[in-house]
């Protein structure tokens, strides 16, 4: 295909038209490039014609067509996350920022100073975000009615409540062990035992909420008889509770020094006030109550013995 003279060539290849003025033609041929969205040449300059001028002209078109292209180019990095690769500028110069995300989340803009900018506050925000906090769940008491039969010494136990082996406000020990949990098995009682303790437990708890959980060891088995360690404990009415320790660790104290004689001697008067019928302590202990109901007994150096009274659930 051949160039003639009063033709104007367009940006497609194929699309070309006679124009029967020449007035009318070099008009055309002066606004062209402002037709094309390139910078117009000064009126007074005459439109440049032939060939080889209008392929220079859909040269320039295709390489800013390009330049168009490659400011828009970007790199995905994740889920909402672009950063631009190139913004080559028309007229010099270059540079990259991060491409806005629509519709607008919570995300990390990459740039050299994230505290700047409109998405600061956003990342701020997912920096010091806290995790939520987890709820500790503890088993609930499975109550029955029981009946506690014949002597602490010389019984058994029908129907006994199992004290879970660890609460809010008590952990269990096991002297068998030396380690905490208790056996659920060796938890064991008439169920007005162990609602007395929990209650008791949980109103000191409630008196000195920075002290230790109370750390609870053996009281009786499942249906009660004779227990290892134990000349009694056989009919759920026998339970033993450690002192608590200056140095808060829930275990069994080793010696009186690690005694807390004060959060100890409370405990035992709580205990005695919900109608304990003995506590027996060590005589080193340092603990005091009412005559024939507190009483210092061999190996009590590190737990209270509390029993109660006699009573069917």
């Amino acid at each position: 295909m051949a160039w003639h003279r009063g033709e104007i060539w367009l940006d497609a290849d194929l699309s070309w038209f006679r124009e029967r003025s020449e007035e009318l033609a070099a008009s055309l041929a002066l606004n062209a490039p402002s037709f094309f969205g390139l910078t117009p040449a000064p009126a007074a300059v005459p439109a440049p014609t032939g060939l080889a001028e209008s392929r220079r002209r859909r040269a320039e078109l295709s390489r800013r067509r390009s330049a168009r292209k490659t400011r828009t180019a970007a790199l995905v990095l994740g889920p909402a996350v672009l950063l631009a690769i190139a913004t080559p500028r028309l007229r010099g110069g270059s540079s990259g920022t991060a491409l806005r995300e629509d519709p607008p989340s919570e995300t990390y803009r990459v740039s050299p100073r994230p505290e700047e900018g409109a998405g600061a506050g956003a990342v701020r925000a997912l920096q010091h975000r806290r995790p939520a906090l987890h709820v500790v769940r503890y088993p609930a008491v499975h109550w029955r009615p029981g009946t506690s039969h014949g002597l602490p010494w010389s019984g058994s136990l029908a129907g006994g409540t199992q004290l879970p082996v660890e609460g809010r406000d008590w952990v269990t020990w096991n002297p068998v062990t030396d380690r905490s949990p208790n056996r659920p098995w060796r938890l064991f009682a008439n169920e007005h035992t162990i609602r007395t303790v929990i209650s008791v437990i949980e109103a000191y708890r409630a008196a000195h909420p920075n002290a230790p959980r109370v750390v609870v060891g053996d009281i009786s088995f499942k249906g009660g008889g004779t227990m290892d360690e134990h000349l009694s404990h056989q009919n759920g009415l026998d339970v033993d509770v450690y002192y608590p320790r200056r140095d808060r660790t829930l275990r069994a104290p080793t010696s009186t020094a690690q005694i807390d004689h004060a959060l100890a001697q409370d405990l035992l008067d709580r205990f005695v006030a919900a109608g304990a019928q003995m506590v027996f302590v060590g005589f080193s202990a340092g603990l005091h109550g009412p005559g024939g109901v507190v009483i210092p007994y061999p190996n009590h150096e590190n737990h209270m013995h509390v029993r109660f009274p006699p009573r069917t659930a």
